[in-house]
């Protein structure tokens, strides 16, 4: 594979879905990834087979059993030859497996280190996603309802991603540092700062107090509206009209779908349905 990571080797310990994340995300920069799972697999294989399928396409999988001899030797002469780890277990289990930070540190000097945990503050309490998502107050206390991502997850496999450019970047340039650790609940109290600050708690700026920036019923469903910028706020004042709930109520979705293309308006429909993979690129103006 080419890219900029083309030469450098990544392990992957972490089972589920920030570590795999990250680590398909340098596997498509061009880094050769190895997925080390326990005997029985990764039970993400089992959630999600398709999405699991595609974060270790390219990628070579090894089972080991890390609390036995001959797993533990193999795990040694993968680590004599990697650029970086990922993990995503407590501190304490990985200091029954000798893959502390010191022992590593000692054994393997070149070996960066990403350790995804629950929180940075307390990352031998157990959680996941959806904990962490509760506690950074994402979820609405008067309409609870389960997400409908893994907000923590996603962000934190993002994070890891970015620690371990940092960290690599960091080694070639002669920095000593080795090793970052990632927290899911920080990355969903980063999550939170919207709200946190005001614009999407009640009444700001994008809790959909403003009338060119929330969600309209249709004649058929819902269109969502950002029409955020001032340019776009007037041109949508201009084309809907001073009630714009009663106008949006009058045609179905796909006629003010056509009207925000022939306007130039930031308007979309909310799907009734899970909508299909697409690509990640975006544009935004």
């Amino acid at each position: 594979m080419s890219g900029p990571l083309h030469g450098f080797t990544v392990l992957n310990l972490a089972p589920n879905l920030p570590g795999p994340l990250a680590a398909a995300a340098l596997r498509d920069d061009g880094a050769r990834v190895v997925k080390i799972e326990p005997p029985g697999g990764d039970p993400f294989a089992a959630w999600a087979p398709d999405w699991y399928a595609e974060l270790t396409r390219g990628v070579e999988v090894r089972r080991l059993d890390l609390k036995g001899a001959e797993g533990q030797a193999e795990m040694r002469a993968l680590l004599a030859e990697a650029d970086l780890l990922l993990t995503s277990s407590r501190p304490s289990a990985l200091g029954r497996l000798a893959l502390n930070g010191e022992t590593l540190g000692r054994d393997f000097g070149r070996l960066c280190r990403v350790l995804i945990v629950g929180d940075t503050r307390t990352p031998e309490v157990p959680g996941h996603d959806l904990t962490y998502v509760a506690q950074a107050g994402l979820i609405d206390p008067a309409r609870p309802a389960m997400p409908r991502t893994l907000l923590a997850d996603v962000l934190g496999g993002q994070r890891a991603y970015a620690a371990a450019l940092a960290l690599l970047l960091g080694r070639e340039r002669g920095s000593p540092e080795r090793e970052r650790v990632v927290g899911l609940g920080d990355a969903a109290q980063a999550a939170a700062g919207p709200l946190r600050y005001g614009l999407t708690a009640p009444g700001g700026l994008l809790s959909g107090a403003s009338p060119t920036y929330r969600l309209y019923a249709t004649a058929d469903g819902t269109v969502a509206v950002a029409a955020l910028e001032a340019h776009f706020a007037a041109r949508f004042r201009e084309v809907i009209g001073p009630d714009p709930e009663g106008t949006f109520r009058s045609q179905p979705t796909a006629h003010w779908l056509a009207v925000a293309r022939e306007h130039d308006l930031p308007l979309a429909a909310v799907p009734g349905e899970v909508p299909a993979p697409a690509s990640s690129a975006f544009r935004s103006e």
